[in-house]
């Protein structure tokens, strides 16, 4: 059998309608998504399956995305599939965590409306920005962003490190439109500005990241049943002593996702599975290693795919 991976997407791949038909077809995937609700001070199923703006807000969408992804991960197990080690990117390391017995849902859950809702209020509304700079190595988008430090006195940073040639920077939104047109100038093919309420994963959300470790302040983890990849450090991880401290950093550090699929792929790692809405992670892979299969999972015709 080949060696798995459960992999679980971030905010940006939610939609409404996603995890229905588990929901509809599963007594269990209905539970998942009840017990969530029940966890929440809002109506759940009425954002993930009723028309409505509240599932882009990140305050709701959080929440919302890690609902959808743990419904999804309950009809991937009763299929049948298993896998040796888990990792998300950003949000979706929340799903990892339960998915590897570290995290209890309905914590991971109230804890994540929590972080939704800090993330959403830390920097006031157009002071931050983030952009996806493509076709540029690591190297230059971080020359790029010390320099439009340096000339604008203002914070930018890589944020995300999705895959060859993908990297989003985040920040003041001054500093994001400045290193733009550095990188421009570097070589860019492109720089596009994404459409996110806040500077994500940049040093201006410290201020979420002390909030939320109050809250996590009160969670248990588990030892690990079977290892997860850490976000920040893009180390596998068992001891879940630092969890809470490493969820605090996520905040306002960077998402080293090509890092962690390629730390995974050291492992032995043979197929991954993409467990939750959209393909955003298995297109990362197509730029990471062309080679490797990755199955999506977003609704309960993709479970065949499973074998």
């Amino acid at each position: 059998m080949k060696k798995r991976a459960f992999i679980f997407p971030g905010q940006g791949a939610q939609y409404v309608g996603m995890a229905k038909d588990f929901y509809d077809t599963d007594a269990d995937c209905k539970a998942v998504i009840d017990a969530g609700a029940d966890a929440l001070d809002f109506d759940l199923r009425a954002v993930l399956f009723e028309p409505n703006e509240l599932i882009n807000k990140t305050e709701y969408t959080q929440a919302s995305m890690l609902a959808a992804e743990a419904c999804a991960l309950e009809a991937v197990k009763k299929a049948g599939a298993e896998c040796a080690i888990t990792a998300g990117l950003s949000l979706g390391e929340y799903a990892a965590l339960v998915a590897c017995g570290a995290m209890d849902y309905t914590d991971a859950m109230k804890v994540v409306r929590k972080r939704g809702m800090y993330m959403e209020s830390a920097v006031p509304a157009g002071k931050g920005g983030m952009s996806a700079i493509i076709g540029l190595p690591a190297d230059v988008v971080e020359e790029g962003c010390r320099k439009a430090e340096e000339e604008t006195g203002l914070c930018v940073v890589p944020a995300n490190y999705n895959c060859p040639g993908q990297i989003v920077v985040s920040g003041d939104k001054a500093a994001v439109d400045r290193a733009g047109e550095i990188l421009k100038e570097a070589g860019a093919k492109l720089v596009a500005p994404l459409n996110v309420s806040g500077p994500f994963h940049s040093p201006l959300l410290k201020s979420a990241g002390e909030k939320l470790a109050e809250v996590l302040a009160s969670v248990k983890f588990a030892p690990a049943k079977l290892p997860y990849v850490c976000n920040v450090s893009a180390e596998k991880v068992t001891d879940t002593s630092l969890t809470a401290d490493m969820l605090v950093r996520q905040v306002y550090s960077p998402v080293k996702w090509e890092q962690s699929v390629r730390l995974m792929l050291d492992e032995g790692v043979e197929e991954f599975i993409e467990i939750g809405p959209g393909k955003t992670l298995a297109g990362f892979m197509k730029r990471i290693d062309r080679a490797i299969p990755v199955i999506t999972v977003n609704g309960v015709a993709d479970l065949e795919k499973l074998g």
